[in-house]
């Protein structure tokens, strides 16, 4: 593997400030997870019972049987969880996303009506409740075109968003390649909404949650007790806020299900949180959809380069001379593991820097040789690279007087002559005055010395360069 998907940098660390409407300093995000009547069973033409999320601990599927007391618990959730939590939605005046799973909607017709009259928003959460780790790429998306289809159907628009949950590799890019869904929501990577470049589609992704989440009722290391889920909420809303308050406002999802916060031993909890936050100024509570709308207005993709996706001819055109006249640098990089956190300066440089520093001694002294002298013969007439040239005249080295240039002169052959190779700096970190003291120091040092040196600050310029162009 050579180019490696996966992204470990998002959005650095300076992300930007979302921007919410009003000034907010945070968006507090409901999701409302329908699932029952969706989930795995006999009845639905599956080949075992659910085992997941319920109370009962531990669960196994039953192969070729129905599980009447899971079957029960799922009920529990569309019969009287489902309306607890609407009553206390619509109550608190909190708008709610949706995720619907499509077959399970089409078995609660009044759920249906109930949330498109309280204005919440229906995404789509697949068309059954299912685990797709081990689906063909054909049979997963033939399931989410039907899912698609189904949804329409009960609910009389087309879904805007998209989470299947217990998704396979394929999903993300699958739902992206419908071209149906303004936003994705199967990731877990981040606090802000960002932009994904699947295949030619400029892809938004709202990621989601699975610590700010009642399913932890119902795993190992979860919450046992409404007052662990309430805490755990407010924490995560404190901290939020207070990097919004400082200029980084941010999303905090939270993400429900009718079966296990629909309990009234539990929802006392989420009630607990809901009048929490409102006694905070600054607070928006969105649809997911509203976030998506807010995101494209305000924050639109934008085109940039993206070195690890480049071929080959035009990494090298882009990038060979980085490191002065040594185009061998960005070819071998090219050949390294790439990906996402590749794509910045900082990273572009990581890989360029580690085949500078794996050469040997004899290719880096040819890095350093195929410098220029600082404000010699080749600047005089006019031979520098771009690269070069530019950054002389930066610190004024293309407009010395004839006494700092006889200064120069003398430097530089004095410096050659002891150690065998050009003084390099990184004009751009210094001015004039500056650059003739560190002329004049580094002068003296032992050669050896001088040479780590002068690769430290053939490593400077290639980084100052990589920031001009990304």
């Amino acid at each position: 593997m050579t180019r490696y998907p996966r992204d470990f940098s998002g959005y650095g660390a300076n992300p930007p400030d979302a921007a919410w409407p009003g000034g907010a300093r945070i968006a507090v995000q409901f999701v409302l997870n329908f699932e029952e009547g969706g989930e795995n069973c006999l009845l639905h033409g599956d080949a075992a019972s659910e085992a997941f999320l319920s109370e009962i601990v531990g669960a196994q599927p039953w192969p070729g049987q129905r599980h009447w007391n899971m079957e029960s618990i799922y009920d529990y959730g569309a019969r009287a969880g489902f309306w607890r939590l609407h009553r206390l939605f619509t109550g608190a005046g909190v708008p709610v996303t949706v995720y619907g799973v499509a077959s399970a909607l089409a078995r609660a017709p009044e759920q249906v009506r109930a949330m498109q009259s309280a204005g919440w928003e229906i995404a789509s959460h697949g068309l059954k409740w299912i685990d797709y780790k081990d689906h063909t790429e054909a049979d997963e998306a033939a399931d989410m075109m039907e899912a698609i289809r189904l949804h329409g159907e009960v609910t009389g628009e087309s879904p805007r968003g998209w989470y299947t949950g217990r998704c396979s590799v394929n999903t993300v890019a699958l739902a992206a390649k419908t071209g149906q869904f303004e936003y994705i929501s199967d990731t877990y990577d981040d606090d802000l909404p960002y932009w994904s470049k699947i295949g030619r589609r400029n892809q938004l992704i709202i990621p989601y949650t699975l610590d700010c989440n009642d399913m932890r009722f119902a795993t190992p290391q979860g919450f046992n007790a409404g007052d662990q889920f309430y805490t755990y909420l407010r924490d995560t809303f404190d901290a939020l806020y207070a990097e919004g308050a400082a200029g980084a406002a941010k999303m905090m999802s939270v993400g429900l299900h009718c079966r296990l916060i629909g309990r009234p031993g539990r929802v006392q909890a989420l009630k607990r949180f809901i009048d929490y936050f409102q006694g905070f100024e600054g607070v928006w509570c969105p649809r997911r959809i509203e976030i998506a709308e807010h995101w494209r207005k305000v924050h639109p993709p934008r085109k940039r380069l993206r070195p690890s996706a480049l071929k080959k001819a035009d990494f090298l055109e882009k990038f060979g001379g980085i490191f002065e006249h040594s185009e061998w640098i960005a070819e071998r990089a090219f050949d390294l593991e790439l990906g996402p956190a590749h794509d910045t300066a900082i990273g572009l440089h990581a890989a360029l820097a580690r085949m500078f520093r794996s050469a040997t001694v004899d290719e880096r002294m040819g890095v350093l040789r195929a410098h220029p002298d600082l404000a010699g013969k080749l600047a005089a007439a006019k031979r520098l690279t771009a690269e070069s040239t530019k950054e002389q005249a930066s610190a004024g080295l293309d407009a010395l007087t004839d006494k700092e240039r006889a200064s120069f002169e003398k430097l530089n052959k004095a410096y050659v002559k002891k150690h065998g190779f050009p003084f390099i700096i990184a004009v751009k970190d210094h001015d004039k005055t500056s650059i003739l003291r560190a002329f004049q120091r580094r002068l003296d040092h032992e050669t050896d010395t001088e040479f780590d040196e002068a690769c430290r600050q053939v490593e400077r310029i290639a980084e100052i360069r990589l920031e001009a162009l990304l």
